[in-house]
């Protein structure tokens, strides 16, 4: 991996060098203990387990044919995540454990692909010196983390697709796959990214300055996505424990 390229801080959606703008470092503790809290709890996102979700390349655009975890975002997360001083030696079995669920969406881990990941490591490690019996597991780590992505993507797009007609804001003369899924699936990835945030004026400001650059092919201003973009927001919110009267806040 590029030392270079990971410790430019970029930010995972919009690729940017230097402190996320939106306060959404992949690695914040914040944002594993908010996936924690969540659990396997109930509500429209309740896929959001075991640690924040990652951002989609080409998902938040609604690309479903081309989408694949970020590379930088997932490396930045288990940069911070790993326990360890010999991360560079480990970094390897991370990436080739997203990279193997991206190629593999059809797949469960099991003792069948296990031992097509092991036939592969000697090819997928470069200069880490582990053996399979040490990489295996943060190779299955980011699996699992990658499979967490997708799905709760995946329960976004089916949470809103009818749901979203129901909203007074929603445009008829717009597409949902096009213009409003981009919308939900921003508001889901910010939530799981910032568990200390509120919605407010501030927050509403900060998000919409990077809408531009994550909406893709979405003919939605900000003015419009906004409240979709908050819906989806205080849906993975409510999922939270602790939120009783879960009113999103």
């Amino acid at each position: 991996m590029d030392d270079n390229k990971r410790d430019m801080n970029r930010d995972p959606i919009t690729k940017e060098p230097g402190s996320h703008p939106l306060g959404t470092g992949v690695g914040s503790a914040g944002g594993a203990a908010a996936g924690a809290a969540i659990g396997a709890l109930g509500g429209p996102i309740g896929m959001l387990i075991g640690g924040a979700i990652g951002a989609i390349a080409g998902g938040a655009a609604g690309h479903a044919a081309g989408e694949a975890v970020d590379p930088t975002g997932e490396t930045e997360y288990w940069k911070t995540a790993h326990k360890g001083g010999d991360f560079d030696q480990y970094a390897p079995a991370y990436q080739y454990g997203w990279e193997s669920r991206t190629k593999n969406r059809d797949r469960q881990w099991d003792n069948t692909l296990e031992n097509d990941l092991k036939a592969g490591w000697e090819k997928a490690k470069g200069k880490s010196q582990l053996t399979w019996d040490k990489a295996k597991m943060a190779t299955r780590n980011a699996w699992d983390r990658t499979e967490r992505t997708f799905n709760t993507y995946q329960k976004t797009d089916s949470t809103w697709r009818d749901q979203s007609k129901t909203k007074d804001y929603f445009d008829k003369g717009m597409d949902y796959d096009r213009d409003y899924r981009p919308a939900y699936r921003y508001g889901a990835y910010l939530r799981s990214q910032n568990p200390q945030k509120s919605w407010d004026s501030t927050s509403e400001n900060d998000f919409g300055k990077t809408w531009d650059k994550v909406k893709g092919d979405s003919r939605l201003t900000w003015d419009k996505a906004k409240k979709a973009t908050k819906d989806a927001w205080h849906s993975v919110e409510r999922a939270i424990p602790g939120d009783a009267d879960r009113d999103g806040r």
